[in-house]
This record gives C-alpha cells, structure tokens and sequence, in this order.
C-alpha cells in the first residue's frame, strides 16, 4: 500500500493509505475525531491538504479506501466509472481539479459532461482543499433536472419537500399541514410523511390519504410514505398508490446491510417503480437520503472519515436515477457533527459533492436538540445552500417536527428564501399554485382546499 506525506515549516507528515490521507486532511468533525481518524493538529491537516493537493486523480482508480473485494460499493464506483467523461481530467491531480472547478472553463455544460467520469473519492478529495465560498460558487454551476409528475432542479428554482409528519399519523393533523405548507408553496418537490407506525396496513392508508388529497386538488406533484424498500415492494404487489420509493442509504456495503438494503433489492425496487408507470412527464422515482456519520454509527466505515463515506453514498444514490436526494445534515447528533460551525460545513460538502456527481441533491436543514446549534445557524445555512442553487429543502409546521423531535426549517424560511434569491417553485406547481388563486378557490368555496381536504363541511 503506497505511503503519502507532506511539509509544514520543516515538520514532516506521513500518511500510512489514501484513506489515511484523506481523513486528516478533512475539515474537524467531531465523528472523525470519535473514529479516531482525524488530523492530531491544525499542522498535521495542513501537510495532508499540501499532500492530497498534488495527488494524481488517477489514484484513486487504482486504490480504494474499502477494498474492492470486500465491499460491493467499491466495486459499484469502480465497475461503473466513465473512463471517457474522465479523460479530460486523467492528467490532473487534485489541486488541478480545484483550479479548473473554479475558473470559467467549468460551466453547467461541461460539469454536467464530466460528472459521470468524477468517483465519489475524488470529489470528497478536491472539496477538501476548497473553503466554503469555492463549495458555494462551484455547486451554484452545476444543474441537474429531473421530473414525475413535475420538472425540478431548473435553473432559478428552489422547491422543497413538504413534512406533514405527526406523532399518532392522524389523516387530519396531517391535512392540516399540508394545507399550511401550500399555502406557503411548499411541497413541490415532494409531499413525503415519515410514519409514526411503519407498519404495512398504516402505510397502505397513509399513501391513499396522500394520493386522495393530490387528486382532489389536481396538483401536479408527487408524494411518498417513507417507508423500507422492501414495504414500498410490497405495497406496489398490493396496489398501493406508490409515486416514490424511498431508501437511506450508506457509502459501505456494510452500513447499508444496517440499513437493511443491499444493491440487487435496490435494483428489484427501482425496476417495480418503474413498473407501475404513475409519473406523468418523467420516470425518475427513487429518494435517497443519507447523512454524515451513518457508516460511522453502524460500525461498517473502515477507518475512513464520515465526508468521504457520505460521497460515496451518491454513487449508490446516482446508479437508480433518483428524482430526489438528500442528506439530513444534523440530524445524527453531536457525536458526528458537534456544533453550528460543523453542521454547516457539512451541508456545504455533501451539497458540493451530490451535485458534481450528477445528483439532483437537497438538504434537510437541521439539528437536534443536544448539538451545539440553534436557528441562526439553520438560517445562515440555508441561505448560503440556496446561494448554492440547492434543488430542494425539507420544510415542517413551525420548523418543528414533533413526530421526529428534532429542527429543521419551517414554511415561513421556504418563503425567504425564494424572496432574497428570486427563485420559484417547479414551474408545473407553481403555475397550478396561480390558477388556484386567481379562481378564488385557493382556501374557500368549491372545489377549494379546505373543501377539498375533508377540513370543511
């Protein structure tokens, strides 16, 4: 296994593996320091960075940070590379990655051109060497589309899944918030619920709840019951109105075994969605989410940080064609990110990240109650990753969700979020959103949403 090794004011570094050299050169995490595997010292991160800077891309082709024998996300990166959409780069070292993402020659065209010759291990390499700001202005280039029922991620749009979660899955609590949320724009990406009881009859009746009130209201959107895999396999067999598949995944094969997933049933349940033919003007289905420290917490992360794992989650996320993905920045604990300075660094990344891969990324703004972070620090995220040109954001009553007891952004945010930046909702949604208003039957009157959601006699 090949040695690296850097510089600072005399004192020389060695890093004994690539994964070595990575993990030190990484912004703090408290995750990595829980690992074990972070820089003992500022010097020490600065010679890993000096290091990595000059590192070939092509190493990573050739070493893995999980071996390609014992783990089938490796072998997935590996097997699935686009030598062609990477010879531009083949020459280039890390450092050279860096300069060219940042000068003109890196448009939405030829990042959208180049993302399928990028390995999740290269872009966690170069998004080390760069500061916030480079992660802002090379993400706010890249523009990945993707549809269902309506089109997301054009250029000038910030759209946002709608969370009516609530504590005993009641169809008019839920109601109630999606109706507040509407009103507000949201949901255009998605109107997704995280069950109270995931169990196969509760999410059967949570999904016709959903699907009655979009047809009700002709709204040109998609929803999802984030339910396993498996249960969403299960309820298409039963006739289940399933728009979405939804799955956490990981960036080793085993942290995604925790998840109770492997890549075959992740094929067998993109290949069922795909089957049943419920969007309108687009086939893309899956929603991924995942999060800094997942591979961590299961104990499968092979002594490599969490932000270089958390990369290569988007190569599974990117091998099923997903309408959505998102990464729910702070929702683990203080164990993987400590406090608002990490949580925002965090989101910047994975953003930065999902987007070089081709991925149509969001982020669920958002922390717990132990971490050291408070709503200004949210507010200042979100408004830099909509800065970023962020697909979507997750939104809940009161920036509270009281099923999942942890913050995350309200409706209130979604509405200054697109007043600051100018952008707009999907089109489609949007569009339907106007015709609703000028018809005077957005709240009242027949054919309204109050009427039309069982919230009226």
């Amino acid at each position: 296994m090949a040695t690296y090794s850097g510089t600072v004011r005399g004192e020389r570094f060695t890093f004994n593996s690539l994964a070595r050299l990575l993990a030190a050169a990484t912004p703090e995490k408290s995750g990595d320091q829980l690992a074990g595997v972070a820089a003992s010292s500022a010097r020490e991160r600065v010679a890993a960075r000096r290091a990595l800077a000059d590192l070939p891309l092509r190493t990573f082709l050739s070493e893995s940070v999980v071996p390609y024998e014992i783990d089938a996300v490796t072998r997935l990166i590996i097997d699935s590379h686009d030598e062609a959409a990477f010879t531009p780069f083949s020459s280039m070292c890390v450092g050279d990655l860096r300069d060219w993402l940042l000068g003109d020659m890196a448009d939405t065209m030829s990042l959208q051109q180049a993302a399928a010759g990028f390995i999740p291990e290269m872009v966690a390499a170069v998004s080390k060497l760069m500061r916030n700001q480079d992660l802002i202005r090379v993400a706010r280039k890249c523009e990945v589309v993707t549809a269902f029922r309506n089109t997301l991620g054009g250029r000038g749009t910030l759209s946002t899944r709608l969370q009516p979660n609530h504590p005993a899955d009641d169809p008019r609590g839920i109601a109630v918030a999606i109706l507040d949320g509407l009103l507000f724009g949201a949901g255009d990406a998605v109107i997704g619920i995280n069950p109270a009881t995931d169990n196969l009859g509760n999410c059967y009746d949570l999904l016709c709840t959903l699907d009655d009130i979009r047809a009700r209201l002709q709204m040109p959107g998609q929803t999802c019951v984030l339910t396993h895999v498996t249960n969403a396999m299960e309820l298409l067999k039963r006739a289940a109105p399933v728009d979405l598949i939804f799955q956490s995944v990981a960036g080793t094969q085993g942290a995604n075994e925790g998840f109770g997933v492997t890549l075959d049933i992740l094929q067998e349940a993109w290949e069922a969605g795909l089957s049943a033919q419920r969007g309108t003007i687009g086939n893309n289905l899956m929603y991924f989410e995942t999060g800094q420290g997942a591979a961590l917490s299961a104990d499968a992360h092979h002594g490599v940080d969490q932000q270089t794992l958390e990369a290569r989650a988007y190569a599974v996320a990117r091998a099923y064609d997903p309408l959505l993905v998102n990464t729910v920045v702070g929702f683990i604990g203080p164990e993987y990110l400590y406090d608002g300075r990490q949580i925002i660094r965090a989101g910047l990344e994975d953003h930065f990240c999902g987007k070089l891969l081709g991925l149509p990324m969001g982020v669920d703004v958002c922390y717990t109650n132990h971490v050291q972070a408070d709503q200004d620090d949210m507010d200042v995220l979100a408004t830099l990753l909509a800065s970023a040109g962020v697909n979507f954001l997750i939104t809940v009553p009161g920036a509270d969700d009281a099923m999942l007891g942890y913050q995350s952004l309200g409706f209130e945010d979604l509405a200054y979020l697109r007043e600051i930046t100018g952008s707009r909702a999907a089109p489609e949604f949007e569009a339907w959103l106007e015709a609703a208003h000028a018809g005077g039957g957005l709240l009242e009157g027949p054919g309204g949403i109050l009427e039309n959601m069982g919230l009226v006699a």
